[in-house]
């Protein structure tokens, strides 16, 4: 039976509390363990580096879902200054599944939208678990045009299992409001960099991944549908989750081989949760490199080159 946890950092933790107090008791005994324990101390990291070097893509699906893991939101306040989030679609409501507005992104005014998760479950289930609305992606819509009027370019997070499946999303048009993202986005006359943070699943994700430049965290993964999804479809099987992850090919050193994602931003032992100041400063500088190269370009430029990049999609040999 698959994991369905990511439990190596309690473990890990664990056994560090261990050597603390072996560390405590020998010191009470006149007993000198310092180097000894030193070296245990040394060999644990080092363990655990490797560990997050060899993740299977199943383990990275469980690492990404944890509760710790930073939000869309966590990310722009502290990419963006004065950051003013804008709500609602303007025609039926407003979707807390996506978190979209404008700030000055180191000095250039930029439109942000994400996806965005909670961080327990109340939150969770008031943004339905990252999950969009049609209303939400209609929100996406009109921020794109906004931002090409004012000609602000746009950045956007992706973290999300994929679209909300309901009876409801459905009978609002659900499948509609994501092609017409999918249409603005391909036909912006503006920049986009777009950046996989976490979870990219199924058409929910690709509505926010059309884009000039498509940067992925080391652990993030990006798929057509969710590992439980083609599991359940193809094989009918649950259990077979494990290997349906591996099967699809979802893992950030696997979309760079592909060609699909143009950059990876290495995460830290433990996931960007262990350290999101340093992912934040990472993020930041690599989403203003692209943002330098793309916004010398003429709008008609801008287009060819996203165009090509789009239809070259699949056809390196490694596919």
């Amino acid at each position: 039976m698959p994991k369905r946890q990511f439990d190596y950092e309690q473990k890990f933790e664990s056994l560090k509390q261990k050597v603390r107090e072996l560390r405590d008791a020998s010191s009470g005994m006149d007993i000198n363990l310092v180097t000894e324990i030193e070296e245990i101390e040394k060999r644990m990291d080092g363990l655990r580096s490797d560990k997050y070097q060899q993740l299977t893509p199943w383990e990275k699906i469980l690492l990404i879902r944890q509760p710790e893991r930073p939000t869309s939101r966590d990310y722009i306040e502290r990419l963006c200054d004065d950051w003013i989030e804008l709500h609602g679609d303007r025609f039926y409501g407003e979707d807390r599944a996506i978190i979209s507005g404008i700030g000055s992104f180191k000095g250039l005014p930029v439109t942000v939208i994400g996806h965005q998760k909670g961080r327990d479950t109340g939150e969770n289930i008031r943004n339905n678990f990252g999950m969009p609305h049609p209303e939400g992606y209609r929100k996406v819509e009109r921020m794109l045009l906004q931002a090409q009027k004012f000609e602000r370019p746009v950045i956007t997070f992706i973290d999300t299992a994929g679209a909300y499946p309901g009876v409801g999303a459905e009978e609002r048009g659900q499948a509609w409001a994501i092609s017409r993202v999918l249409m603005t986005l391909s036909a912006l006359k503006v920049p986009v960099v777009a950046v996989i943070t976490g979870e990219g699943g199924s058409g929910g994700a690709l509505a926010l991944a059309v884009s000039d430049r498509l940067i992925m965290f080391s652990h993030a993964v990006f798929s057509v549908a969710s590992s439980e999804a083609c599991a359940s479809i193809l094989w009918r099987d649950l259990e077979k989750v494990e290997e349906m992850a591996t099967a699809l090919r979802i893992t950030a050193a696997d979309l760079l081989r592909f060609g699909i994602i143009d950059e990876i931003i290495e995460e830290p032992p433990g996931g960007a949760q262990q350290d999101m100041e340093a992912m934040v400063s990472l993020m930041g500088a690599s989403i203003k490199s692209h943002l330098d190269e793309l916004l010398v370009l003429e709008p008609g430029k801008l287009l060819e080159l996203r165009c090509r990049k789009l239809r070259n999609n699949g056809l390196t040999p490694e596919c």
